[in-house]
């Protein structure tokens, strides 16, 4: 995690640090400046907890033991076992197309905005690693055949978001505001009586908003391929992957963003908007009293 910064501007506290390869911004609707400087500092330290708990890029936490465990059973702990429950009922209501093992096809891919595309043969070396029902999960005790991973990547950020909230709510009853690189979730409304103001971001261009939304309470999340994308012969490859195939999911929106109750529902309803590439809106017309922004 990268140090923090705190900042007061017009009765605004807005402290911003860097976890999970995002920026994140605390904003406060108080001027303490010391109370928002100890409130900041718990947010950004319980973002660097989870992001040290569930990082699949470090070798001494539990996705590590979990993914080197050579076939034999891992019992977890219960935030992770109640993470790994949500990611079942994902893979559940997306008929298999999210699914946490399916992290090993980045051996294959690299969505760096290239046009260096794997052959049918990468992709097919690795399916036999991916899927859901290939592992045994009777909760607390994980066992992965050999080879095979965990990711939780796909949920972690909108996690962090709404554990964090969760703790600043717990510790101020100002109006605020959690942002983890465009998944946020805000509380309100703020001192004036105004909402929070949002802006909807359109894929190729961050500074841009491609619409605005003012919030008092609930969650934001974007999912989409404004930054891991691949271009070959004119045609681009979402970093949305198809577990079952190995090949991004074609035909779909570019961009999906949803608001929801808290960040995790507004993620997870985000993903799987994706995953149904060109059922997207079909999909979102199933779901009930959600607000969405499709940019194709």
């Amino acid at each position: 995690m990268s140090e923090l910064s705190l900042t007061r501007h017009n009765s605004l506290c807005t402290g911003r640090f860097r976890a999970m390869a995002s920026p994140c911004e605390i904003i406060l609707d108080h001027d303490d400046f010391a109370i928002a400087a100890q409130q900041v500092n718990a947010a950004a330290d319980e973002a660097q907890r989870i992001e040290q708990k569930f990082s699949r890029y470090r070798n001494d936490n539990i996705i590590h033991r979990i993914n080197n465990a050579n076939g034999q059973p891992v019992t977890v702990d219960e935030e992770t076992a109640r993470l790994i429950d949500f990611s079942v009922m994902l893979h559940k209501l997306s008929d298999g197309l999210f699914d946490i093992t399916s992290g090993v096809l980045r051996r294959a891919w690299t969505f760096d905005g290239s046009d260096n595309i794997p052959s049918n043969a990468d992709i097919d070396a690795l399916l036999p690693l991916v899927g859901w029902h290939r592992m045994k999960w009777q909760s607390p005790v994980i066992l992965l055949p050999p080879g095979m991973e965990i990711d939780l990547g796909g949920i972690g950020k909108e996690y962090a978001v709404d554990r964090v909230f969760s703790l600043l709510a717990g510790m101020t009853d100002a109006a605020l505001l959690v942002n983890f690189g465009g998944d946020l979730r805000a509380r309100g409304p703020r001192r004036d009586g105004s909402a929070w103001q949002i802006g909807i971001e359109t894929p190729d261009q961050e500074s841009t908003a491609a619409d605005s939304l003012s919030l008092v309470n609930g969650a934001l999340a974007t999912s989409g391929d404004a930054r891991r994308f691949l271009l070959h012969d004119g045609m681009r490859y979402s970093h949305i992957l198809n577990p079952k195939t190995g090949w991004p999911v074609h035909g779909g929106p570019r961009s999906a963003t949803l608001l929801a109750a808290d960040c995790v529902q507004a993620g997870m309803l985000a993903t799987l908007t994706l995953l149904a590439g060109p059922e997207a809106e079909n999909f979102l017309r199933e779901q009930e009293n959600i607000r969405s922004w499709l940019i194709w």
